[in-house]
Order: C-alpha cells, then structure tokens, then sequence
C-alpha cells in the first residue's frame, strides 16, 4: 500500500525553487517517515528540465499542476483553491510550505478550506512516537518557545525561511508532472491583476532569506553606503529599522521588527541600532547577532554575541577594510 505523501507547496523564481523551498523540502523529508515528498507547482508554465532535477534532488517524487486556466497564482484565493484541488487528488499527510507574506495567507486559507488547522512561522517541524507532526515556533515577541500540533484534518505548517539547512536528499528522485484540474470559483475568479512588480529586483537577496543581514539604525542617520557595502561583501541583504523608515531613509519593506518583517539569519549584523523592543522582537532568533553602536548601555548589546562600542562610520570601513584584505581584493 502506498503511504500518502507529504506535500510541499514549491515557491520559485526566474523558473527554478527557492532557496526557502529547499529548505522546507528538506524538513519534509525528515518528518515523511520513509513517505514520498511530492510538490506542489504554482504556475501558468510545468517546471522546466532544471527546475524538475532540482527538486528531484531535494528528494521529490512527484510534481502536481494545478490547471490555473490563465489565472494568477499571486492571489490568495487562486492558490488557495489551486492547492486544495491538489490535496484532493494527492491525500497527503501534512502540507508545508514556506512561511512568507503570501505563505501565511496561503496557509491559513487552505486550512479553512480543508477544515484543517494551520501552525505558522514554525521554526522547525518533527514527527511524534505516535505519529503526528508537531511544529515548534517562538510567541510573545518570541518569550516563550511553543509546540504546536493539528488535531483535526489535514495539517498545514508554515516554516519560517532560514529555520532548516537545507540538504539534498540521498538519492536523487526524478519527478513527473501531473496536471491537476480545478474548478475555481467566482471569487477567485473576480479579480485581474494589470500590473506586477516584483521585489526584491533580480540580484538582490530577499530579506526573509537571507543567511546574513546587515540592518542600519538611527546611527547611520541616513547614510547606508557603506552597510550596502558590507551587506554586499558578506552576500547578505539590507534591513532597517523603524526610525530609518520612518524617517523615508529607506523603504518600508526593509523594515525588521514588530511592524515589519521577522528574520532568523545566521548572522545579523546591527549597525548603530539601539536594539528597541520592536526591533528585537524580529530578529533576535538570528544565530549569531553583532552590534555596533557608540552607547555602550544599547539594550542590543543584552542580546549581541559580539558587541562594538564604536563610532559607525569608523568601525564599519575598517571592518571592510579587514574583510576585502581577508579575501585578496
């Protein structure tokens, strides 16, 4: 008898999986129990030759495609009603994907559709003696850590990019594409998207997913060249905090903190921020956290693993300095 499968809605971009994808698929395959992992495919176009070895060698068994007779897998409802025809046709044990903006919406729309219940931003997923899946995740401006189950229907868990190394599967599968058909309703039907712009442009790395983030403060006040550069130099992305975008410096999607997005890199760099509570609520599951700033009192150095009292625009060119002398250029 075959062992339903865990199925992982694959984010992609440029026509290949998400780094964020890989990493989800990698935790599906440490809870299937010795199941197949299959994907779900968002798209208008089957994914090309590539994009199938990728996923084949993350693990995937199988990919399905939902019929989105020429709508726009960007809208909620479309995905929504997308993923659940696949999950009829699929019956699998669980549903992960990743926990970004339209991930949580995705989430917690196929949840009220299957019936089901939805964990998400879980920052690690297991499987229990008795055979459930349990996600854990950080609450209350991330005080207390939790354990989250479903008990009711199909569960449907979002993880939070960066949470998982990702790890190619031991044998390399090769997927097949099954089309899937499905009949949308009004509702999703009821809205055309004109106009898409997609953020971050190509090149840059996504704030959600980046391993190393470089966020300015209040204390560069104003000026992110040079953490742009460092950014640059570590392969990173740039955040902000909110007095930075309050203040129009830079733009409200590179806000990290309570009103603005949640990180967990692997290392987070904060240049001249003080380390308020609304800010650190975001970023403090990072691996390793680095602070420059001139208040030796800053509540971030409390949390920092290597802490930089220091003016910084004196620190910062001098670290990368030492980094471009590291590195032979």
């Amino acid at each position: 008898m075959t062992q339903a499968p865990v199925l992982v809605v694959v984010d992609h971009q440029e026509g290949m999986p998400t780094a964020p994808s890989a990493e989800v698929l990698t935790a599906a395959r440490a809870v299937a129990a010795g199941a197949p992992v299959a994907a779900v495919w968002l798209g208008t176009e089957a994914p090309g030759e590539a994009a199938r070895a990728e996923l084949g060698r993350f693990g995937v068994t199988a990919v399905y495609l939902p019929d989105l007779a020429g709508l726009t897998p960007q809208l909620a409802p479309v995905a929504t009603e997308a993923v659940a025809a696949v999950v009829a046709a699929a019956a699998p044990q669980a549903v992960l994907l990743v926990s970004s903006y339209a991930g949580k919406e995705l989430a917690a729309g196929l949840a009220v559709a299957l019936g089901s219940g939805a964990v998400v931003d879980a920052n690690g997923v297991e499987r229990r003696e008795d055979g459930t899946l349990a996600a854990g995740k950080t609450v209350f401006a991330a005080s207390w850590d939790t354990v989250c189950t479903v008990t009711t229907g199909t569960p449907v868990i979002a993880v939070r990019a960066t949470a998982v190394e990702a790890a190619p599967a031991a044998e390399a599968g090769a997927p097949e594409v099954t089309t899937v058909p499905v009949t949308f309703s009004d509702r999703a039907r009821a809205v055309t998207v004109v106009e898409r712009t997609e953020y971050p442009r190509t090149g840059e790395v996504p704030l959600t997913e980046a391993q190393t983030v470089v966020v300015g403060g209040r204390g560069t006040e104003g000026d992110f060249a040079a953490v742009e550069e460092l950014a640059e130099l570590l392969g990173g992305a740039v955040g902000a905090t909110r007095d930075v975008t309050d203040e129009g410096w830079r733009e409200h999607s590179a806000q990290v903190g309570q009103t603005g997005v949640t990180i967990a890199p692997r290392l987070y760099v904060g240049v001249g921020v003080s380390g308020a509570v609304h800010h650190t609520v975001g970023m403090q599951a990072s691996q390793t956290i680095v602070a420059v700033n001139t208040d030796p009192e800053a509540p971030i150095f409390e949390i920092a693993d290597f802490g930089v009292v220091g003016d910084v625009t004196e620190v910062l060119p001098q670290a990368i300095e030492a980094l471009r002398r590291h590195r032979g250029n």
